[in-house]
């Protein structure tokens, strides 16, 4: 799938992470994925962002378009002419946009389901809660803009975690079509984030013991970008036959 390429900005973007058993994640991935390991921990996670001023690149920014987005997401390696490639495996995407939904997965890489957003921020401090209109999937959390990081974390520091995940730029979303998945890179005009401390968060997949049976995952930490400038490329399909 080639489409033009994109650019807008990127409001706001919470990283949501869970440390997991690699045994557990490797049942979720395509055949040719691995998960991506910190210090012997599977990463996985949610990525609720905030799009603003959507549009092809030159376009003028009164054309572009704006919604709040999840994206169910795995770090993994791969295989490919003899490298180790690396990037996010995404099971599953959310938007609040029509649009998004309707050409998600034919104009633009990456199929989206409806949901239902609601977001309060003030002072520093967040809510943010969604859930998709199939009822299957809920996200909830409550927090802070820190510069305290979890002593818990399988991540030293926010820097050691900011680096995991500014390497996996490249991006292949599950499709209806199971012969193959599409394939999207963001890329940022600059790369910076910030601790932030949750005094709750609820995730209905990463709580489903059916999926993750007790003591197989937790949550880690989370973080959050602000007012990026960035660019959507297109990238071949992954092929799974």
């Amino acid at each position: 799938m080639k489409i033009p390429t994109l650019q807008g900005t990127i409001k706001r973007r919470i990283l949501v992470n869970y440390s997991a058993e690699p045994t557990i994640i490797q049942k979720l991935l395509p055949k040719n994925f691995r998960p991506k390991l910190h210090n012997g921990k599977a990463i996985a996670g949610i990525c609720l962002i905030r799009l603003e001023h959507i549009r092809p690149k030159f376009a003028p920014e009164l054309l572009g378009i704006s919604s709040e987005n999840a994206a169910h997401r795995i770090a993994v390696l791969w295989e490919e002419n003899e490298e180790t490639r690396e990037g996010v495996y995404i099971p599953r995407r959310d938007t609040s946009s029509f649009i998004n939904a309707t050409v998600g997965g034919t104009l633009f890489p990456g199929e989206h389901n409806r949901a239902d957003f609601d977001i309060k921020e003030s002072n520093g401090e967040i809510h943010f809660a969604m859930e998709s209109k199939d009822n299957t999937v809920m996200v909830e959390l409550d927090g802070k803009i820190s510069d305290s990081f979890p002593k818990t974390s399988v991540f030293s520091d926010v820097d050691e975690a900011s680096r995991f995940f500014e390497t996996g730029s490249l991006g292949y979303s599950a499709a209806s079509d199971a012969r193959h998945l599409d394939g999207i890179v963001l890329e940022t005009k600059e790369w910076k984030v910030d601790a932030l401390e949750l005094s709750f968060v609820r995730s209905s997949f990463y709580a489903d013991e059916s999926i993750f049976p007790s003591g197989s995952n937790e949550f880690d930490h989370a973080l959050i970008m602000r007012d990026i400038e960035h660019e959507w490329h297109s990238a071949p399909n992954f092929d799974l036959t």
